[in-house]
């Protein structure tokens, strides 16, 4: 690689532990990442751009996808229903410390293309059940976390199948860079610190309108009303940690999404995916939802549909909404007109919503705990997955408390 392209990746690394995470002086910086060779160059920039900040110490968690296919295929049955104790431990100490938490997500996203389903859905439910304490904090913002990607090979020949190993890990670091802005021009934390103020101003125009409802549709065949929860709140670019400094971090890097979490029964309809989904190692494909009175009652896939009806049924909460995003259709990723097979970048190239769990999209929710909040109409749930509804014609028409109806969505994109 050349020295333009070293330049980039600093920038990146800067990018993610000054914006994306917000590393605080004294702060502890957890990273985990795929055990690749170029992930771990990568992993040593964010380091020492910590270091750079004032992090107190640097622990990274490696991880191998090979393994973890080995083990769905060998390991003994009974491992599935079980999630180690120690692991748990791990990561609520760091939560409760403060820690700050970065995760490199990049994989194979057929990884896990035929694993016997069940025994994905057991570790996803033993898994969730376990570290339901863990992702509570992790959804109230109780300590700053960012997600982020670097290209690793299985991943770069999904995305161009066409090139060679070499040519498509250079056209994903390609794409990559473009997404989350940086050019090597060393401008990245202001560029990002603009997008973040233009995305706070259209979240706030979304807010004063105090939507009662939205209704979706578009030439797929979605026909999709969903009620919003009242004192419902929308929130875009950056996020606060709940505590009592609310520091500024961004969860996920790139992002270009408005989101706001719908009433746990208040959704009705049916919903065409305009994407394919990738879980589980699996690609899904061509589906859609009919959904009554907020739960999933039908789910339908050309390809993957057993995956698909297992990860809405991993606990009742799975089978209902927790987000519905707000991206245009014309968003800097949707230009490049690439499928990347990630939902970190596919899901910002289009609208989205979201089965299972809800983050707290309420007005004065911080300090609030799930018993609280499930009464105001929020789902529960120990999964959380986004997939793509955004296609050229969607259109979305909110209805006011007083019956106004404002065009929120024509043609894929903002009325407003």
């Amino acid at each position: 690689m050349s020295a333009e392209f070293d330049n980039k990746l600093a920038e990146y690394a800067q990018l993610l532990v000054s914006v994306g995470l917000n590393i605080q002086k004294g702060q502890e910086l957890c990273i985990s990442s795929p055990i690749d060779p170029k992930c771990a160059e990568f992993v040593r920039m964010c380091a020492q751009a910590a270091y750079d900040l004032g992090a107190s110490e640097v622990n990274v968690d490696w991880n191998d996808e090979k393994l973890g296919r080995m083990k769905y295929l060998r390991a003994s049955d009974e491992v599935f229903d079980k999630f180690p104790q120690w692991n748990v431990d791990k990561l609520m100490t760091r939560a409760k410390n403060g820690a700050a938490l970065l995760a490199i997500a990049a994989s194979d996203p057929e990884m896990l293309k035929g694993v016997n389903s069940d025994r994905i859905m057991r570790r996803t439910r033993s898994s969730g059940k376990a570290l339901e304490e863990y992702y509570a904090l992790e959804f109230k913002n109780a300590f700053a976390w960012c997600v982020a990607s670097v290209p690793v090979p299985s991943w770069s020949k999904k995305v161009f199948p066409h090139l060679s190993p070499k040519k498509a890990e250079e056209a994903l670091w390609d794409s990559i860079f473009k997404a989350v802005r940086v050019d090597g021009s060393g401008n990245a934390v202001t560029l990002w610190r603009d997008h973040i103020d233009r995305t706070a101003r259209r979240a706030e125009k979304l807010n004063s309108y105090a939507f009662d409802s939205l209704h979706y549709t578009n030439s797929l065949g979605t026909d999709l009303v969903a009620k919003l929860p009242q004192n419902h709140i929308w929130i875009g670019g950056a996020e606060k940690t709940s505590g009592e400094k609310e520091i500024p971090f961004v969860a996920n890097i790139p992002t270009e999404e408005i989101f706001t979490a719908p009433i746990r029964n208040g959704v009705n309809g049916i919903v065409y995916a305009s994407m394919p989904l990738c879980i589980d190692g699996n690609v899904i494909r061509n589906f859609n939802f009919v959904v009554k009175d907020g739960k999933i009652v039908e789910a339908h896939a050309e390809e993957g549909e057993q995956i698909l009806k297992n990860a809405i049924s991993v606990d009742e909460g799975a089978s209902y909404f927790g987000e519905l995003a707000l991206v245009q259709y014309d968003s800097p990723i949707r230009k490049m007109g690439i499928l990347f097979y990630n939902t970190l970048f596919d899901e910002n190239a289009s609208c989205h919503i979201a089965f299972g769990e809800a983050y707290p999209c309420i007005k004065d929710s911080a300090g609030k705990s799930k018993s609280e909040l499930i009464p105001l109409g929020l789902n529960d749930s120990i999964t959380h997955e986004d997939f793509m509804i955004g296609t050229p014609d969607l259109r979305i028409i909110g209805t006011t408390k007083s019956g106004e109806k404002i065009t929120v969505f024509e043609n894929g994109n903002f009325a407003f």
